[in-house]
C-alpha cells in the first residue's frame, strides 16, 4: 500500500509529514503541487475521499484565496480545478492519501492511521504487555 504525499516546498506542515512518514518507513510518493500542478484525476480522487468536500481541502485563510474573490461553491468542478492549478497554494498541505484513508494537514496522532495495522497491532501487543508487567 503506497501512500501519496501533496506537499508544498515552504510548508512545514509538510516537512513534518515526510519526516514521519521516513521515520515510520512507510512507502511514499511525493507531490510537490506548487512545482507539478495536480491532475484532474488526482484532484477528483482527493475530493472524493473527503467528508467536507472543498472545505476540507481549501485554505480559505491563504491570500491566493483572498485574492480571487470567488464563491467556491458556485464553481464547477472543472472551474475549480482551473483555479486550484493556477493557484495551488490555496490548497491546504500536506494531503496524505493511500486506497482508503485522507489527512490533510499534518497531526502526529492521526498520521498513524497510514502506519500498517499488523505493525499498531503488534504495537498495542506491547505497550498493554508493559502496562501489565509495571
Amino acid at each position: 500500500m503506497t501512500v501519496t504525499i501533496y506537499s508544498q516546498a515552504s510548508c512545514s506542515s509538510s516537512r513534518k509529514a515526510l519526516k514521519w512518514l521516513k521515520d515510520h518507513k512507510i512507502e511514499y510518493k511525493e507531490k510537490r503541487i506548487t512545482s507539478h500542478p495536480l491532475t484532474l484525476a488526482e484532484f477528483k480522487e482527493i475530493l472524493s475521499m473527503t467528508e467536507d468536500g472543498t472545505d476540507e481541502i481549501i485554505a480559505t485563510n491563504s491570500n491566493d484565496f483572498k485574492n480571487l474573490n470567488v464563491d467556491i461553491d458556485q464553481l464547477s468542478i472543472q472551474e475549480l480545478f482551473a483555479i486550484i492549478q493556477a493557484h495551488p497554494r490555496m490548497l491546504r498541505s500536506p494531503i496524505i492519501i493511500d486506497e482508503k484513508r485522507i489527512q490533510v494537514g499534518y497531526n502526529e496522532m492521526d498520521i498513524r492511521r497510514f502506519i500498517p495495522r499488523k505493525v499498531r497491532a503488534y504495537e498495542l501487543n506491547a505497550m498493554t504487555r508493559l502496562a501489565q508487567e509495571s
